[in-house]
């Protein structure tokens, strides 16, 4: 029983936003889930609106933290793990909802979530030995995952042309007998940015 208050004390004010951006990136995935089964547009800007709610919560933890010298290895995990919900599968998740179904699509949707995982990974363990050098982490090697932001505006505006599911943009491909909706390989180029080691960018 001590041991478990003593992780509540652990906890600090900015753990709470980083929660909340989880809890809104889950949110943005059962929308997703209920667009599959209802159909609804309105269930895809709920979607959209939730991964943006995430990020709104996400850029406050990191300033609250800063505000109250609170920044932890368990607050970088915290948010390394609400990020990929919410920038990682969220977006892939609405992606597969709007129609970008076939066996390529998945693949490239599994990519650019599996890059979004590694991104973060090689970020926290780079983090401690930046600081060490510079005093703080000074840039971002790869681009931020809570960039996938933009693909959800992409995403959004598809719904609101109406042409999502067989009306996607560019239609699709068949390789092998599978179909391959060029347009998801826009989630291709966003996890390659956020794994590449040439893209730096400054941390604000």
């Amino acid at each position: 029983m001590t041991r478990h208050f003593s992780m509540i004390r652990d906890f600090h004010l900015a753990d709470l936003f980083t929660l909340l951006n989880g809890a809104c990136g889950t949110a943005a995935i059962f929308f997703a889930m209920s667009h599959i089964a209802e159909r609804s547009d309105a269930k895809t800007y709920a979607a959209g609106a939730f991964v943006v709610f995430a990020l709104v919560f996400d850029v406050l933890d990191g300033r609250i933290a800063r505000w109250r010298h609170t920044a932890s290895a368990m607050g970088r995990e915290l948010d390394s793990l609400a990020d990929v919900i919410s920038f990682g599968v969220a977006p892939a998740c609405l992606a597969y909802a709007l129609g970008f179904r076939g066996l390529w699509d998945a693949v490239c949707l599994l990519y650019f979530v599996v890059c979004g995982i590694s991104r973060l990974a090689r970020y926290n363990i780079t983090a401690e030995a930046m600081s060490q050098e510079a005093g703080k982490v000074t840039c971002f090697e790869g681009t931020p995952i809570p960039s996938s932001v933009l693909l959800v505006f992409v995403l959004l505006g598809l719904t609101w042309a109406g042409r999502v599911g067989d009306a996607i943009p560019g239609g699709a491909a068949s390789i092998l007998s599978y179909e391959l909706r060029p347009l998801v390989l826009l989630f291709v180029l966003s996890g390659s940015l956020m794994i590449s080691k040439t893209v730096h960018i400054p941390k604000p």
